[in-house]
């Protein structure tokens, strides 16, 4: 069947509207399920059940982690793959939930899809694990890979380096779970009721996938550029050899006596071994005693940083340009399937106007294209198509997915 839709040009300066038309019969569907108030709502598809190779879920802790869910999604698609990530908020199409669960089935006319995880406590270190993954997945007709990831107990910036450990170059993007804002618990698993330290690596093959992504923070830096002078990992000691969490507490006027949730609010711009790139780092806690503040990736010693503040419309602006570059690897076409992953800490200030930046992204991607993801715990997406994968803070990072 034919049909057509109104979309625009994602490049125009001025968004103008033209009328494009799309075969509904297009090689890659999919199908989205509701888990609210424990009652399932099904949107329509002409998906195929029995050929469904791959099921996204992503909810509440407390909704993915009731057997139920896991046993009637079983039962409507007995030959998928089930990932499971817990999440600070689900997306479904232009909304953004809690207290629910969001399945997204995947039927591909072409493309292979295969699945694999690993436990954090069967390696000696992140590292381990994310080169594991990879090694599970390569071969010579890889396209890409999408990674689930626990969100506690896993260092993600050294789950990046392993990911990125002997890839080339296969294109990595991702997430880790959340846990609202409790940063207490996250659920991941396959194929099983999710349980906590697990990661999911989904690889994709063949060229008749078509993947694209985007992602981008929007936050306005101030005062000058600094260096790291002390640090351990994700553990910041010192800044221009001065005591960093003194240093951040000038900055925070009123808002020192809310940390560390205000941090959320401040995070910091980081950019590594003279790169013209900067990663966003969030501040997960602060140590009183040993005067240091932990963060949700590494900042190695003799990295540049600058102090970051929240700018509400360049967050949301922030949104339409990831949702934008996601069109670059795919010819400007609208994509069959978005995956928003997004920040916790976005969340958590945009607050009452958090569906707007998932209502940007998909006035970008169309009508056409199915929307799911969630707010995480970290993001995981290449700067561009050219370069592996990096570990990202309080961004919005998309991954588009067309089928040819």
């Amino acid at each position: 069947m034919i049909n057509f839709i109104l979309t625009f040009n994602p490049f125009s300066t001025y968004k103008t509207r033209e009328r494009i038309y799309y075969n509904q019969t297009a090689a890659m569907k999919t199908k989205q399920h509701h888990y609210l108030n424990s009652a399932w709502k099904e949107y329509p598809s002409d998906l195929k059940a029995e050929k469904c190779q791959l099921v996204l879920v992503f909810g509440a802790s407390s909704c993915i982690v009731k057997p139920e869910v896991y046993e009637h999604l079983k039962q409507v698609y007995p030959n998928a793959d089930i990932v499971f990530s817990s999440t600070s908020g689900e997306i479904l199409n232009d909304s953004v939930y809690d207290d629910s669960a969001v399945a997204t089935a995947i039927e591909f006319e072409k493309t292979k899809v295969r699945c694999v995880k690993t436990n954090i406590k069967h390696h000696n270190n992140s590292f381990e694990t994310g080169s594991y993954l990879m090694e599970q997945l390569l071969a010579d007709d890889l396209n890409s890979v999408f990674v689930i990831s626990d969100g506690t107990f896993i260092n993600g910036s050294e789950l990046v380096d392993g990911l990125n450990n002997n890839n080339h170059p296969v294109p990595v993007s991702g997430g880790l779970a959340g846990d609202a804002a409790r940063f207490e618990k996250t659920f991941t698993g396959i194929n099983e009721v999710p349980s906590q330290g697990n990661v999911v690596a989904i690889g994709f093959y063949g060229n008749d996938i078509i993947i694209g992504h985007g992602s981008l923070g929007g936050w306005d830096e101030f005062g000058h550029e600094r260096s790291i002078t002390k640090s351990d990992k994700n553990v910041l000691f010192e800044i221009d050899n001065k005591n960093a969490l003194d240093l951040y507490k000038e900055y925070l006027g009123d808002y020192v006596n809310e940390l560390p949730g205000s941090a959320l609010l401040f995070p910091l711009s980081i950019r590594l071994n003279h790169s013209d790139k900067n990663l966003v780092r969030t501040i997960l806690s602060i140590n009183e005693e040993e005067k240091s503040m932990v963060f949700a990736g590494n900042l190695p010693e003799g990295s540049k940083v600058r102090l970051m503040k929240a700018n509400f419309d360049k967050l949301i602006e922030a949104s339409s340009s990831a949702a934008t570059d996601s069109f670059k690897n795919i010819r400007n076409q609208e994509p069959d399937l978005a995956v928003l992953i997004s920040c916790v800490g976005r969340k958590l200030i945009l607050q009452e106007r958090t569906d707007e930046e998932v209502e940007a992204a998909k006035e970008i991607l169309g009508n056409h294209t199915a929307i799911t993801g969630f707010y995480s715990y970290g993001e995981i997406s290449p700067f561009n198509s050219n370069v592996q994968c990096e570990l990202h803070n309080q961004t919005m990072t998309i991954t588009t997915f067309t089928e040819l």
